[in-house]
This record gives structure tokens, C-alpha cells and sequence, in this order.
């Protein structure tokens, strides 16, 4: 490693442990905590409050771990470099198995469903599984895991973990239908968000809930296609609790779906070079079906 590189990367490494230093003393309750003046009655009314427990701490203690072993995350930084030509981000971190994500704990979910139904058997498919780390917070609940996923790396580590795949264009026309339709974080990651509301309509049971977390402030991306997706979902609102009360009034209730329960919960992600770890805040909502389910045309 010649001068210029050495001095880059002591660079690095102090900034980070500055960074390292003010999240330690980071109030984590801003995580979970919303401005209920700025919500509408019948939206804080279905408002849980959630906080940082247990599991979410493991998670932080061993992002950071994994942060801090130096040799590791340089030769990982650089062959992102390399593989960012022709791979997307999903697929990256999938084969450097890297950037794990955190949406919620076991119990935050269970709490959040407040459901008896998984306690006799249920069935439930996760959308977008990534590398199943999120998935896995459902199997102490669910009987039968089913996933989606488009990436290639991911595709493999869902399957090293033993979860059953469907395809990503056909699995909404499944002859039995689900308990529980997660889509966690990919209502803004992909290309016709409306089409994908609907498939999940059809998929659930009547009796059943489909989850939904969604990034607010509301960017959508779809990494697969291109930078700008096909649709995007008619969200307005410039805070948090005002893009909430949108999604639910001008995006969930048009498509039939009545919003049960919905809490704020940090999106988490594993740290790298140069931070412990990110985050992003999401809205996550359990919904039911109100209507039938609609005939779904290819767009």
C-alpha cells in the first residue's frame, strides 16, 4: 500500500472513530417516536409505539463488530469498487455477504400483528427477501415460509437457509392462498408499485394481513430496470407523519386496503469502512383486504 493510500485510509479510520464516538451517544428514541399533532385521529388512533429492545441491540453490537475488523472491510470496499461495473447493490452485498438489514424483532412483529391464528399453523411469503435475515424473525411464528427474490447471490443464501422460492412474476397466482403477505421495503424498490398492491390482494386470505414497510421520506428506485421506476405511488407531505397519513388515505385505502395497526421503526443496516452502521426510518403497516381482488393486467 504506497504513502497516498496509507494517509487515505488513516483518514478513514479516524473520522470513523469520531462517528463511532457521537453514536454511542445517539437517542435512539428518535427512532421510534412520531409527532401525533401531525396525524390524522384515525391514523394515531392505529399507532403502536415501539422501542429499541433487545434483538435490535444484538444487531447494532454486532454490526459494529463487524465494522471495526479493518483487513476485512477494505478488501470488501474494493471489490465492491470492481463489481459495481456490472452487478447491482442487491447482488453485491448478496455475494460479499455483506449489508445485512434490520426491519424489526420477533416481538416487535407479534406485537405489531396481534394475531392468534399463527398460533395453529399459518402460512406467509416474504417479498424481496434479500438474504433472509428479516425473513427469519417471522419462523418462530409462521409454520410455512415461503420468499421472492430477484438476485441471484440472495437466491443462493435463501436457499442455503432452506427457504422455499416462488417465482417473482407468478407466486400471487398460488391456488392456496397466505395468512400473512409481507413486502417489506420494496413498494419504493420496484417498477409498478400499484400492480404489486394488487398481487398481494389476491394472494391473502380474507381472514389474512399483509404487511407493508415503507421508507419515509418516500424515494423510490427500482435497481433492476432503471434509476426511475415505471409509477410512482401518489404520496405528498414533506414530514414523516404527514407522507404516513398519504400513504395511508391516498395510497392504501384506494386500493382496498384498510390499515389495522402501523408503527415507525428504524430501517438498520450493517456498517462498513466507514460508519457502524445506517439507518433509515420506515413506516410499517398491517393491513386487511377491504375488496375483492382484481383481475391484474401485465402493464
Amino acid at each position: 500500500m504506497n504513502t497516498y493510500h496509507r494517509r487515505g485510509l488513516a483518514k478513514v479510520i479516524a473520522e470513523k472513530a469520531l462517528l463511532s464516538q457521537s453514536l454511542k451517544n445517539l437517542n435512539k428514541a428518535a427512532w421510534y417516536s412520531v409527532d401525533k399533532s401531525q396525524l390524522d385521529n384515525d391514523v394515531s388512533l392505529s399507532f403502536v409505539q415501539m422501542h429499541a429492545d433487545a434483538d435490535t441491540e444484538r444487531f447494532l453490537d454486532d454490526s459494529i463488530e463487524q465494522s471495526d475488523r479493518l483487513f476485512m472491510q477494505v478488501w470488501k470496499s474494493l471489490a465492491s469498487t470492481v463489481l459495481n461495473m456490472f452487478m447491482t447493490k442487491t447482488s453485491i452485498n448478496g455475494l460479499l455477504r455483506r449489508g445485512s438489514m434490520f426491519v424489526f424483532s420477533t416481538d416487535q412483529i407479534r406485537r405489531l400483528l396481534n394475531l392468534t391464528f399463527f398460533d395453529s399453523g399459518s402460512t406467509l411469503i416474504d417479498l424481496g427477501a434479500g438474504d433472509g435475515a428479516t425473513t427469519e424473525k417471522y419462523t418462530p411464528l409462521i409454520r410455512e415460509v415461503y420468499t421472492t427474490e430477484k438476485s441471484g447471490p440472495m437466491i443462493r443464501i435463501l436457499t442455503e437457509k432452506g427457504f422455499r422460492l416462488l417465482d417473482v412474476d407468478t407466486w400471487w397466482t398460488r391456488e392456496e392462498k397466505f395468512d400473512v403477505v409481507s413486502c417489506l421495503n420494496l413498494l419504493d424498490r420496484c417498477s409498478n408499485p400499484a400492480k404489486l398492491l394488487q398481487e398481494m390482494k389476491n394472494a391473502v386470505k380474507p381472514n389474512g394481513r399483509i404487511i407493508v414497510a415503507l421508507v419515509l421520506p418516500y424515494k423510490p428506485f427500482d435497481e433492476f430496470r432503471s434509476a426511475i421506476p415505471e409509477q410512482k405511488l401518489p404520496i405528498t407531505g414533506v414530514t414523516f407523519e404527514e407522507q404516513v397519513c398519504s400513504a395511508v388515505h391516498d395510497v392504501f385505502e384506494p386500493s382496498g386496503l384498510e390499515v389495522l395497526r402501523w408503527t415507525k421503526l428504524p430501517y438498520l443496516c450493517e456498517g462498513d469502512l466507514s460508519q457502524d452502521y445506517y439507518w433509515l426510518y420506515d413506516a410499517v403497516f398491517v393491513m386487511s383486504a377491504k375488496t375483492p381482488p382484481q383481475v391484474i393486467e401485465d402493464s
